[in-house]
């Protein structure tokens, strides 16, 4: 009698584990398909830098088909479902009133090759319309944000030039201060204000100060007014603030934004390249299938996750685009930031026959021509 009453458990087990399973794959299932309508677009992916750092860019050395020594790769790229990426021209802060222009050159510039070299997997894009023509041809369109202010070494001219090479979007800092920002390091504490968040030079460039790295509720409802997007992180430390995070950590910040300030401002930022742990089942870009799988999971409508993979990242691309439209013929504000702001003993003074002109705020609109929105890594207090 008692071994027909064991018995029984373990086929009860068993068909429980069977229900278990067989509703993980019809996520699954789903979730993959809903990728084959709607490209799943990524905010953040540092491979640019990942090829600097082992190749020095030099890409003859690289098959992006075999290597091994990153989280992307093209075999990840395609088992992810990866529709659009905007690859990261990151420079380190350290390169700052030095050589910060020049390398982020070089790495927009390996953006490009990496396109060259790879036509069948990557096609360069600059637009809503690029990425939407790239994912009907089965490619990953490729755009390029810059990571950090200080790559424009206080310029608008460098800013202008960067859009025409492909830039659409542009964190204001990365880590450190720019003579005209303050980071998000300064929000903690750990680093003293300079600028009050932005000085007059920086207010050319946009009307809110810097966020922290966990974006507060109220941001999120200030972008959800503003139609902007907010584009989740996957680094353990932004999750969870531990070394260790899973994918329901993940899924638990979209479902946070999605309650604060909707499914509409939500998007992808995984970061992949760029940080050092990653959470468990996220360990590379291939994985990413499994937080759409999740949200579905959770109750998630179709149209909820379609906005969250690529159609609120091209909402803001469009209006984007459409303020820059708009624009044509006008004429770009060329007032440079006053030289005291900016003297070092690695810059010149050039140009600059009288020092400490007034600024316009004409800029903030070439901004949001050039920028379209903003990265913010991630949003909540940590779990």
């Amino acid at each position: 009698m008692l071994s027909k009453v064991i018995s029984a458990a373990y086929l009860a087990l068993w068909i429980s584990s069977c229900v278990v399973t067989s509703a993980v794959d019809v996520h699954m299932t789903r979730a993959l398909q809903l990728m084959s309508e709607t490209p799943l677009i990524d905010g953040h992916n540092d491979l640019p830098w990942q090829l600097r750092k082992q190749f020095n860019n030099e890409l003859n050395k690289v098959d992006l088909y075999t290597l091994e020594t990153t989280h992307t790769n093209i075999p990840k790229i395609k088992e992810g479902r990866l529709g659009a990426q905007f690859w990261s021209a990151y420079v380190p802060c350290e390169t700052q009133y030095k050589d910060a222009v020049r390398q982020t050159l070089e790495q927009i510039d390996v953006v490009h090759r990496m396109c060259e070299k790879y036509p069948e997997t990557f096609m360069f894009a600059t637009s809503s319309q690029d990425i939407m023509k790239a994912f009907n041809m089965n490619k990953t369109a490729s755009l390029i944000g810059v990571e950090g202010g200080h790559s424009l070494d206080s310029s608008l001219g460098t800013l202008r030039t960067m859009y025409q090479l492909g830039v659409r979007y542009l964190t204001l800092t990365h880590s450190c201060n720019t003579p005209w920002a303050d980071n998000w390091l300064v929000d903690t504490g750990s680093e003293p204000s300079q600028h009050n968040g932005l000085s007059p030079f920086g207010k050319q460039l946009i009307v809110e100060p810097p966020p922290k790295r966990n974006v507060p509720d109220d941001v999120l409802m200030k972008v959800n007014n503003t139609g902007g997007i907010v584009m989740v992180n996957f680094y353990n430390d932004y999750v969870t603030c531990r070394d260790t995070a899973t994918v329901s950590d993940v899924a638990d910040h979209f479902d946070h934004i999605k309650k604060v300030a909707g499914a509409g401002i939500i998007g992808f930022g995984g970061d992949y390249d760029g940080v050092t742990r990653l959470p468990e089942g996220l360990e590379d870009v291939s994985k990413v299938p499994k937080v759409v799988a999740e949200l579905l999971r959770r109750g998630w409508t179709d149209e909820e996750v379609k906005a969250a993979l690529g159609d609120n990242l091209l909402r803001v691309l469009r209006e984007a685009e459409k303020v820059r439209d708009s624009l044509n013929g006008t004429s770009p504000d060329d007032v440079p930031i006053p030289y005291d702001e900016v003297k070092n003993s690695c810059r010149t003074s050039y140009g600059y026959p009288n020092a400490g002109a007034v600024h316009s705020l004409s800029t903030l609109v070439l901004l949001l021509t050039l920028a379209g929105s903003f990265q913010i890594n991630s949003f909540i207090n940590c779990l």
